[in-house]
């Protein structure tokens, strides 16, 4: 039983549909379509962070993909949280969001428009400093997390896209 388990099981899953989203590596569809995304600048310290861990993420310059252009905004909020009987803030909350299109640069048409987000919870101690580095090390993470939900909606979105035709 088990070794007829044991050859079922590929021809099972070969016939369910299921594909590597980056079969073939770097020179893969999904891959070379991804190289060839632009990001132009986004604003402020947090469209900084964002937008190089996107390039890290899509193989690319960020400045010589010709086909297709990914526009980001986001929004970085820092709210505090847990008042302490002296009204001193105990806890905060540092969320970044992101609005991103996916624009074919030849057509002009928009292949993708969704929102990518994370959040973070920072104690506040007495020390400003250790606060500052905490908010800081939030941002930095928080860009990694809404980089990679944003890489991974745009290679699903190109695997359909650039699928060649039968």
């Amino acid at each position: 039983m088990k070794r007829f388990a044991a050859l079922f099981l590929p021809l099972a899953l070969a016939g369910c549909g299921l594909q590597p989203l980056y079969a073939g590596g770097g020179d893969g569809r999904v891959a070379q379509a991804l190289a060839d995304v632009s990001v132009p600048a986004i604003e402020g310290q947090a469209g900084w962070l964002v937008r190089n861990a996107l390039i890290d993420r899509l193989g690319s310059s960020g400045e010589g993909g010709e086909r297709y252009r990914l526009d980001v905004r986001l929004d970085d909020d820092l709210e505090g949280l847990g008042l302490l009987g002296d009204d001193t803030i105990s806890r905060e909350r540092r969320t970044l969001r992101a609005r991103y299109q996916l624009v074919d640069s030849q057509t002009g048409a928009i292949l993708l428009d969704a929102t990518a987000g994370s959040d973070a919870g920072i104690d506040v101690v007495s020390s400003e400093y250790a606060v500052i580095a905490a908010e800081q090390t939030a941002l930095e993470n928080l860009a990694k997390v809404v980089a990679d939900q944003i890489v991974t909606k745009v290679s699903l979105e190109l695997r359909t896209s650039s699928a060649p035709a039968p």
